[in-house]
């Protein structure tokens, strides 16, 4: 089906059947329940995490799959290393500034100033997970968990490194193979439409999954949370807004496109991370969609899996701004040179924290774990507004993953410009049927 018969049928259904305008039905509903029901609002938590485990199990075969057949079928090997290259520059830079912003902001606005929190008086018991995991993952045992103890073992686990791993040593494999690999590619490309399929089922029911997280959060944590750490939320909230807008649109506009305009392509999928404070619930979707654009699919498939580990915007804001917010509220002075060392931990721990919510917490316990000047135990202050801003990170870190694949697949001469735009024109709703690499070449 090509996306010029999808597009008027998608156009001329009844709103009240449009998915995004369920999604944000469903976030009201879920806040109402939480706010008024907070008890009832707890018990909706499996609607939130069933619909997440569902995505998730279909994440490692649609990267694996995507992966496999875009390296495989590609004739220039030598294109897949200048991509990749490419995507570590980019994200490394951007990632960089990411970091830099929150520590600049933190320090112009103070958001922990006037805290005056006393270290010893805090009850560190409800860290202590984060800050034994964290202490756990050193530097080099963070690496080493790069590599699978099995081909079959990252594919159970779901492991977004070491899936794609894997994935790029099969279809280089492949493609080594000649002719003999051609039919190994046809079947996995087969595979894919199957797992798309698949996708396509379950994404029908984000609204359910999206009503239930959100359900939980407020009734769990109460919209009464925010109140006393309001200038810290608000600081981040609006620090990620004005990095999308200046500095991801300051990229998109070098690049020859709209930062607004591509917001708007990708709203069902923000919707929904909106309502799941997890980014990894829409990763295959974010793969279609880039497709769809006109990127190539070896592109999409490097660029955006990659991204999830090692272009983490929003992450990397969180880490420093709330790094500085701790050492603020607990009057720990910090000089220039420690708080660019701060931004240098922060480069290492903040790669390889997924999509999954509470990862960008694990990160900065790990970042706090290496910053001995700061107490660790005072994480627990974020505790109970943690999940409240995760859904920010989750939102800055796929808008800066989907703005860093147009960029580098127009950096490969892949996409049309004024074609690019008439397509972010007149996105495809979320769940309509988009063919495995129907949109790129």
């Amino acid at each position: 089906m090509t996306a010029e018969a999808i597009r008027p049928a998608a156009r001329h259904q009844p709103w009240y059947k449009v998915l995004y305008i369920q999604v944000l039905i469903a976030i009201a509903l879920g806040i109402l329940l939480g706010h008024f029901y907070p008890d009832l609002g707890k018990e909706m938590k499996p609607l939130g995490d069933g619909f997440i485990a569902l995505i998730k199990m279909m994440i490692a075969p649609v990267i694996f799959c995507t992966v496999v057949h875009g390296i495989s079928s590609m004739g220039d090997l030598k294109r897949v290393g200048r991509v990749g290259l490419k995507a570590l520059i980019y994200f490394e830079t951007v990632s960089t500034v990411a970091l830099a912003v929150g520590l600049i902001v933190g320090r112009t606005l103070q958001p922990g100033s006037g805290f005056n929190i006393d270290p010893s008086t805090i009850d560190a018991k409800s860290v202590a997970t984060y800050v034994t995991k964290a202490k756990e993952e050193g530097i080099v045992a963070h690496l080493m968990a790069i590599i699978p103890d099995s081909f079959f073992g990252a594919l159970s686990r779901g492991d977004l490194l070491q899936v794609l791993l894997i994935s790029i040593l099969s279809g280089f494999a492949i493609a080594f193979m000649g002719k003999a690999g051609e039919p190994i590619a046809h079947a996995i490309d087969q595979a894919a439409k199957v797992f798309f399929g698949v996708i396509r089922i379950i994404v029908r029911v984000a609204p359910i999954g999206a009503f239930g997280a959100m359900a939980f959060t407020v009734g769990a944590y109460g919209l009464g949370s925010l109140r006393n750490l309001v200038a810290l939320i608000g600081t981040f909230y609006l620090t990620s807004a004005l990095f999308v807008l200046i500095v991801l649109g300051s990229i998109a506009r070098l690049s020859g496109f709209s930062i607004i305009r591509f917001i708007g392509y990708i709203k069902d999928e923000l919707l929904i991370v909106l309502g799941t404070s997890s980014s990894e619930t829409v990763l295959p979707q974010m793969m279609q969609k880039m497709e769809h654009l006109g990127a190539s699919r070896p592109v999409v498939g490097l660029v955006i899996p990659t991204g999830y580990s090692f272009n983490l915007d929003g992450t990397n804001i969180y880490m420093t701004l709330a790094t500085l917010f701790l050492a603020q509220a607990t009057n720990t002075p910090l000089t220039i040179w420690q708080e660019l060392g701060i931004l240098g931990i922060a480069m290492i721990t903040s790669k390889g924290a997924s999509g999954v919510t509470g990862a960008g917490f694990i990160t900065l316990a790990a970042t706090l774990s290496i910053v001995p000047d700061i107490p660790i135990q005072s994480l627990a202050i974020l505790v109970g507004i943690d999940k409240f801003m995760s859904e920010c990170r989750a939102l800055t870190n796929l808008i800066g993953n989907g703005v860093a694949c147009v960029v580098i697949s127009l950096s490969e001469g892949e996409l049309d410009k004024q074609k690019l735009h008439e397509t972010m024109a007149h996105p495809l709703e979320l769940g309509e049927a988009l063919e495995p690499g129907g949109g790129g070449s």
